[in-house]
């Protein structure tokens, strides 16, 4: 009964001790799932018929099925990340979006490994600014402990106004360019912001995996766009 009652408290209940440790937890999974997130990678663009298949569903109306499929896998390991207490169904969900998320990234991925003049080098710049931006971003939640919820609605608007540019773009076939990519960036560092204050102010001391999902997603978020801009540049 002891342990129920310990499970269900809020991180910002706990002792700092107890908070170090929780946030230790969170973010070796994310570190974890980053490195999941490579292996998939990798082992999908070893497959002519992944890659050539993930190129196909970049052509217009193709694009959005695909972007609403990766959503609605989302959106699922989201709540089975936070509705179940089961350890092992919540990392089952963690695994299906990091392998939903590999998928998604394979035509952006081959493309700047092998149709880009600096080839693989790019990502492991891109990969750089995006864990420099992570890290910055994370270190002024832990240092000024300030509380980022109010970002919520801005983000949520943020996005719906993104999600509406995408489907106008793939639709009326224009580039949304590089600025749309610079704005993306930002709602990516905003959300970074509002998931890392949610360590403190949303999560329970056992729902670790679903913080890290949380994260894991803002990071990702973020490399994209990061990687979109250095391939405009290129």
């Amino acid at each position: 009964m002891e342990n129920m009652i310990q499970d269900k408290l809020m991180v910002s209940e706990l002792s700092d001790v107890d908070k170090v440790a929780f946030y230790k937890k969170t973010y070796s999974h994310v570190a974890g799932g980053v490195l999941v997130f490579i292996l998939f990678e990798y082992l999908l663009l070893q497959s002519d018929t992944i890659v050539d298949f993930m190129l196909s569903m970049t052509d217009g109306y193709k694009w959005l099925i695909m972007l609403g499929g990766f959503m609605f896998i989302t959106n699922y390991a989201e709540k089975m990340t936070l509705k179940t207490p089961d350890r092992n169904t919540q990392y089952l969900a963690f695994g299906l979006y990091i392998l939903a998320e590999a998928f998604i990234f394979v035509p952006l991925i081959y493309i700047a490994a092998f149709y880009m003049d600096s080839g693989p080098e790019i990502l492991n710049q891109a990969a750089i600014v995006t864990l420099a931006l992570f890290t910055g971003l994370s270190a002024i939640v832990f240092v000024t402990k300030k509380d980022f919820s109010f970002l919520k609605s801005g983000l949520t608007i943020g996005f719906f106004i993104a999600i509406g540019l995408i489907i106008a773009g793939t639709l009326f076939g224009f580039n949304l360019g590089l600025w749309f990519s610079v704005g993306m960036c930002l709602l990516a560092g905003g959300s970074i912001l509002y998931q890392t204050s949610n360590l403190v102010n949303k999560y329970s001391i056992d729902q670790y995996v679903p913080a890290a999902l949380g994260l894991f997603a803002s990071l990702m978020l973020l490399f994209w766009y990061v990687l979109s801009i250095f391939l405009s540049r290129d």
